[in-house]
């Protein structure tokens, strides 16, 4: 079966997303409105007025950010042992003052699921992949400085509480717990060292992938004040003779097309799979590049602050456009296939905007071949595509979502 762009396909009476991917709900009608009217959606770019003070993550203008569970009972409800509890995370508590809410399961036991998980959560996927892949070719005319990437991200989902949901309403109840599409949510990876230590020492052989380099990196971000809505990621190396760091890539920070959370209630860690776009800055003017490098020159190595580094009182801008707003202090070891590329990462991370930081341990999953043979055809056949897709997402459920219980 050949993919129809959007933009050819034949429109329905009815108004639920099941008639508009033409498939049929995974769960009861009675349930749609909480469950897909309200989580299929397509986002505007935020303002950062909205994004409690974080750098800046855009997302396209048609961009698709969904959340489904996998691994209800036979019913499409929630099993009788899962339940929703916060989780004292120091983080959310100093941003915002509350602490998010998490999804946990209190059973041991697998819910006896009609299909296979990787393949329920695949014919979930696969139309807002496709639909999303199709939008970035439409709206990105020069591929040559922009790349696009499809990633699975392994941690757990994080729900915010908003005043309009009231905490005692998302604990009252299973059925209660579907006002869990309503909120906002994030995606917190920072996950246990034995997890990353068994993601390195069997899952990379198991998968088949070789280790490639291990690369050090300062990710300074910038705003800039003729961009409000974009933050700008310069990528440095450390020149290890005199301590300083050196200038490798100018980018705008990725550009988010599909964001598709899934509560993995049979497992230990969630899922995220998520397709973005992320440009190199290449035709900057002279008087913008010693702007940046400016500020570039004029950071210090400090291993005592977060981030790992700091300005000079006054530094922290340039020109009256460029201003730091935040640093990473990544360490990655790359393991890659010809299909696969897995990036094992410590992450210590400082927003100075908000004077909060943290240090993370991260397992990313690159689907390269996805994206390849998105690319590659004039017209997309939805089985290869969704085969392709069924695969790497039973390598997912097999290899990355075990992992000893934390945030508890």
């Amino acid at each position: 079966m050949a993919y129809i762009p959007p933009h050819k396909r034949h429109s329905y009476e009815a108004g639920s997303s099941s008639d508009r991917h033409n498939r049929p709900s995974p769960i009861p009608l009675s349930l749609v409105p909480q469950f897909r009217r309200n989580l299929n959606l397509r986002l505007p770019p935020k303002p950062f007025s909205q994004r409690s003070g974080k750098i800046v993550y855009k997302y396209a203008e048609q961009a698709i950010s969904t959340w489904f569970p996998v691994g209800l009972d036979h019913n499409h409800q929630f099993p009788s042992s899962v339940h929703v509890d916060s989780v004292p995370l120091q983080l959310f508590e100093r941003t915002t003052g509350i602490n998010p809410l998490v999804l946990f399961n209190n059973n041991n036991h697998t819910v006896e699921q009609v299909r296979s998980p990787w393949v329920y959560i695949a014919e979930n996927v696969v139309s807002d992949l496709l639909s999303s892949f199709e939008n970035v070719k439409n709206e990105i005319l020069d591929l040559e400085d922009v790349k696009p990437k499809l990633v699975a991200r392994f941690g757990k989902i994080l729900f915010h509480e908003s005043p309009s949901i009231s905490e005692e309403t998302t604990r009252v109840g299973l059925a209660a717990e579907t006002t869990l599409s309503k909120l906002r949510r994030s995606f917190y990876t920072n996950i246990p060292s034995s997890y990353m230590e068994n993601i390195k020492g069997e899952v990379a052989q198991k998968i088949i992938v070789d280790f490639e380099e291990e690369k050090d990196l300062y990710h300074v971000q910038l705003s800039d004040a003729t961009l409000p809505d974009s933050t700008i990621s310069c990528k440095c190396s450390v020149i290890k003779e005199d301590k300083r760091l050196q200038l490798c890539k100018i980018e705008l920070h990725p550009l988010r097309h599909m964001v598709i959370d899934i509560s993995c209630l049979d497992k230990n860690l969630d899922l995220r799979l998520m397709l973005s776009t992320k440009r190199t800055l290449t035709a900057l003017t002279d008087d913008e590049m010693q702007s940046i490098r400016s500020l570039i020159n004029s950071a210090i190595l400090d291993p005592d602050v977060k981030g790992g580094l700091r300005w000079p009182l006054g530094k922290a801008s340039s020109g009256g456009r460029y201003c730091v707003v935040g640093v990473w202090h990544t360490i990655a070891k790359d393991y890659k296939s010809s299909s696969l590329s897995l990036k094992v990462r410590h992450a210590d991370r400082y927003d100075f905007r908000t004077s909060t930081g943290e240090a993370t341990r991260e397992i990313n999953l690159k689907l390269k071949n996805i994206v390849s043979l998105l690319q590659e055809q004039e017209v997309v056949e939805v089985s290869s595509v969704a085969k392709m897709l069924k695969d790497h997402l039973k390598l997912i459920w097999d290899h990355f979502l075990c992992c000893e219980h934390f945030l508890t």
